[in-house]
């Protein structure tokens, strides 16, 4: 990183505990046709903005700001490259009306690149347009277009297997040491929530210890009404680790199956789960989809598909991010050994596939980081079919040549080793453990395809569980795995991981790092960009 961001960032933390307090904004630069609301100091009802505020998907020129009031109001957002806010850029923002759950976002545009960027959010109320909530700050900054410094997180698991929110144990304080870093952004690989695991009081944890959580209402059942959804990413904002890190580290999310349910497609059968009285499964996957993405600090695609989730994230000359969903597109779960491709075999989706292809084409970076929620060579199971079969999760079956949703990830290989794709790299999480595999065609049963890396991490705050069985069909090979004795270890053990990239902006060299709960590297790989790669100037 380097020492002028370092510098301004320290500075904005020195100050921000001023900021965060003060009464009225001063006068400050407007946006054409955006009138500045009156200001006065109140110390009575005002909106508050308890979940604190997200930034995610910065660009080079844009950053996407996102809060909650906790009445109709309407937000309002500042942003100077000074931590003093000595000139602001005050922009009107959208309403947040009980129609969202009173959440907004703002997408800032015309931002410089490579630039730190201080912003401070508030909340005009509706029924008196003279009182604004209390501020409160944050801080990123913008992709590069030049080739600098580039340093990343990625991780998990958020909130799973009963482990809350323990303010005895320092609440979800990897987000702490994830923060401590200072990375330019943060790859949540999804299961930002669990919306089917309850959240009690008290949990037995390992060597007799007792985990002690904050409970909500929403959380205490699993969720299957819209505010209970919505409930889960508010009790997540509880944790005010996560919401330091909010303010500071931009996100980029992407989804799973505990954004809605344990391993969710269109076979999923709620009839014998007593827990749930709601039965109609494609209404909760609605529901979960609808608070997801109100609650996440993501840009919405557009009008053509308003929730799609995969999409792109330039990061200047050394760096592209594609973010992929590898379950709204998918068929139902079954053995996946169906020997010819067909809707049942879906997992990413013909049209995602070719974006994706379509992209990594186009893409000028050195590297191409594909952001994936599952991992491609690990066997992860979802019981047993009607004729007493193994039935999968993910893209993998087992051992053997290619077959069921093996037929999209062989077609993803095959065309970025055709096309002449290099530095391709995936990150994921999901199996609550970390892993570094290198996927070896010459230990493959498919060999049509260049060697690469892939790494996992998490969980951040859920049980520990692992290691999961190899799939042969892609070769992959575990270079590293860090893993609990038994299954669903409690965030007691320490056996929470995230990940760490950095991309040296000189030699483009990549390191990649797996870090436990305390912020210690168990293991670093250093990767050199392959000779071919195009290197030129990027924009947006």
């Amino acid at each position: 990183m380097s020492s002028h961001h370092n510098n301004s960032r320290r500075q904005f933390i020195k100050s921000s505990g001023l900021l965060i307090g003060a009464a009225a904004i001063p006068a400050a630069t407007m946006r054409p046709g955006h009138a500045a609301p009156a200001i006065i100091t109140l110390d009575g009802a005002r909106p508050q903005l308890a979940q604190g505020i997200q930034i995610g998907d910065v660009r080079s020129s844009r950053a996407l700001i996102w809060s909650r009031s906790d009445r109709p109001a309407r937000m309002w957002v500042e942003y100077d490259f000074d931590p003093s806010f000595a000139n602001p850029t005050r922009v009107r923002g959208p309403y947040a009306l009980e129609t969202s759950d009173y959440t907004a976002r703002l997408d800032l545009t015309g931002l410089p690149a490579g630039r730190d960027v201080f912003v401070r959010v508030q909340f005009q109320d509706l029924s008196n347009e003279r009182v604004l909530s209390e501020p409160v700050l944050g801080h990123f900054r913008t992709a590069p277009n030049e080739a600098s410094d580039i340093r990343f997180l990625w991780s998990g698991d958020t909130a799973g297997q009963g482990w809350g929110i323990n303010p005895e144990f320092g609440g979800m304080k990897i987000y702490e040491a994830m923060r401590q870093t200072q990375p330019d952004f943060f790859i949540h690989s999804g299961d930002n929530i669990y919306a089917d695991g309850p959240i009690q009081e008290y949990q037995n944890a390992e060597n007799g210890l007792i985990w002690h959580n904050i409970v909500t209402p929403e959380v205490s059942k699993v969720a299957e009404t819209l505010d209970e959804f919505r409930g889960r990413y508010k009790y997540n904002l509880l944790d005010e680790n996560v919401r330091r890190f909010n303010a500071e580290v931009p996100q980029i999310w992407q989804w799973d199956d505990h954004e809605v349910m344990n391993n969710w497609s269109d076979s999923k059968d709620l009839m014998a789960d007593a827990r749930y009285t709601e039965k109609n499964a494609p209404l909760l996957f609605a529901r979960g989809a609808h608070a997801f993405l109100e609650y996440a600090p993501m840009r919405y695609a557009g009008t053509e598909e308003s929730e799609r989730v995969y999409r792109h994230i330039p990061y200047g000359r050394l760096l592209d991010v594609f973010v992929l969903d590898m379950r709204s597109y998918r068929g139902p779960n079954t053995h996946n050994r169906q020997t010819e491709p067909g809707d049942e075999t879906a997992f990413l989706g013909a049209e995602q596939i070719e974006w994706l292809k379509r992209k990594l084409r186009e893409s000028k970076a050195v590297w191409k980081v594909i952001a994936a929620d599952m991992p491609l060579g690990l066997n992860i199971g979802d019981g047993k079919d009607a004729e007493g079969r193994a039935r999968w999760e993910n893209s993998s079956n087992g051992d053997g040549p290619v077959l069921g949703r093996e037929f999209e990830i062989a077609d993803i290989l095959r065309f970025i080793k055709r096309q002449h794709v290099r530095n391709v790299v995936w990150f994921t999480a999901d199996v609550h453990y970390c892993a570094a595999h290198y996927y070896d065609p010459d230990k493959a049963q498919f060999q049509d395809f260049e060697p690469f890396w892939e790494f996992v991490s998490g969980p951040l705050n859920a049980g520990s569980f692992g290691p999961n069985t190899l799939d042969n069909t892609f070769g992959p090979q575990v270079m590293f795995q860090k893993f609990p004795p038994a299954p669903n270890t409690s965030p007691f053990a320490g056996l929470q991981f995230f990940g760490q990239v950095d991309i040296d902006g000189r030699t483009a060299e990549m390191t990649v790092s797996l870090k436990d709960i305390d912020g210690n590297t168990v293991y670093s790989k250093e990767l050199r960009p392959e000779a071919g790669h195009r290197h030129h100037h990027r924009e947006d």
